[in-house]
């Protein structure tokens, strides 16, 4: 009995291997594909991929180019995962051995307990540790334009609103510094009553919740232009708040925005955008186990009678679901207009439980 045991056991672990084999050749056979589907089109940007070449060689616009790739393919993974899931489901339906399994008595709960595992933890080191090295070396070599992540201001110009101490008024200027603590050839437009409406100045610091001007121009209708001297003007704002609002959240880590939220972020729509980001590399691995759920559901469950087509075309048409509304619910999680919490977790949810839902119902209703 115990060696009978033993055997049983040993052929469990020969089915883990078998299933996972067949998805993950599958799965990274799709996965592939994309990627190099996608570093063409990533390459047909022939003006960024020449400013590149030009800047820092050849090498590393080919590096740029891999690496834009693979942070397209990290947002398309929802739906590579899905359907190179179906297509290992279906070669296992092919070559007769999801048949065998199911034959052997082993439901398919047993069945995809070991891909999940894997892609879990798979999941993890994509969106922490191949994101991170992707964003950096993005970054790095061609960040997103300050002021023009929203294509919403004119080039050469930055512009932000600002708060401080019940004051209320937008800088413009031309240029800065890295880090988000200086500003160049700075316009101040007070939006509020004040005795000096528009200050002009060379350089404007960020300093202990101040913006001030070590020499500014005041201008008012009332009298002709004259200089100040370290002109001062509140905000809540932080350098790191600053930099975030005229580049992108996309440009910062994991690690980045961690570091970021722990110290606090008074503008709202930026904790916001950086705070949706957080929780959607975190809920990646909840929403390709989602994708792999539908690929069971809607491929391992069918019916001798009926025909693996239809099924492989819903389950494939529900992954595009799932995904628009994961990319719907980021933009307003992003925005503010819903809580970042629910919007990563919930279209992840929502594809657990579609697929748990219909495994249930093909596999334990026998309807």
């Amino acid at each position: 009995m115990a060696a009978t045991a033993g055997g049983a056991g040993e052929r469990m672990t020969r089915i883990d291997w078998l299933v996972l084999k067949r998805l993950a050749s599958r799965i990274g056979m799709t996965v592939f594909i994309f990627y190099g589907l996608i570093a063409l089109v990533e390459s047909l940007d022939t003006w960024r991929f020449n400013v590149v070449s030009e800047r820092d060689g050849l090498l590393m616009a080919l590096v740029m180019v891999a690496m834009s790739a693979v942070r397209w393919t990290i947002k398309t993974l929802p739906v590579t995962v899905l359907m190179g899931a179906i297509l290992g489901l279906a070669d296992l339906k092919s070559r007769h051995e999801l048949t065998v399994i199911k034959a052997s008595g082993i439901s398919i709960w047993r069945a995809v307990r070991a891909p999940t595992v894997v892609l879990l933890l798979v999941s993890f080191v994509i969106s922490i540790g191949a994101e991170t090295v992707s964003t950096q070396i993005n970054r790095g070599l061609y960040p997103t334009p300050p002021g023009l992540a929203a294509l919403l201001t004119p080039p050469g110009e930055i512009w932000l609103e600002q708060e401080g101490d019940g004051t209320k008024y937008v800088i413009m200027a031309r240029s800065m510094a890295p880090g988000g603590a200086e500003l160049n050839d700075v316009t101040l437009f007070h939006l509020g009553r004040t005795d000096i409406p528009r200050i002009e100045a060379p350089q404007a610091l960020l300093e202990n919740g101040t913006w001030r001007m070590p020499t500014a121009t005041a201008r008012t209708p009332e009298k002709p232009p004259y200089t100040i001297y370290d002109y001062e003007v509140p905000t809540a704002s932080t350098p790191a708040e600053i930099s975030l609002k005229l580049a992108s959240v996309e440009d910062m880590t994991f690690f980045d925005i961690v570091d970021l939220l722990s110290k606090g972020v008074a503008d709202p729509l930026v904790k916001s955008a950086a705070t949706m980001r957080l929780y959607k590399l975190l809920s990646l691995p909840l929403v390709l186990s989602g994708s792999l759920f539908i690929a069971f559901a809607f491929t391992a469950g069918y019916r001798r009678g009926t025909s693996l087509g239809p099924a492989v075309l819903y389950g494939i048409v529900l992954g595009f679901v799932v995904f628009v509304i994961t990319e719907m619910a980021d933009r307003a999680g992003s925005t503010g207009v819903l809580d970042p919490t629910f919007a990563a977790v919930g279209p992840a949810l929502v594809a657990i439980v579609i697929g748990v839902t219909v495994l249930l119902h093909k596999e334990d209703g026998r309807t």
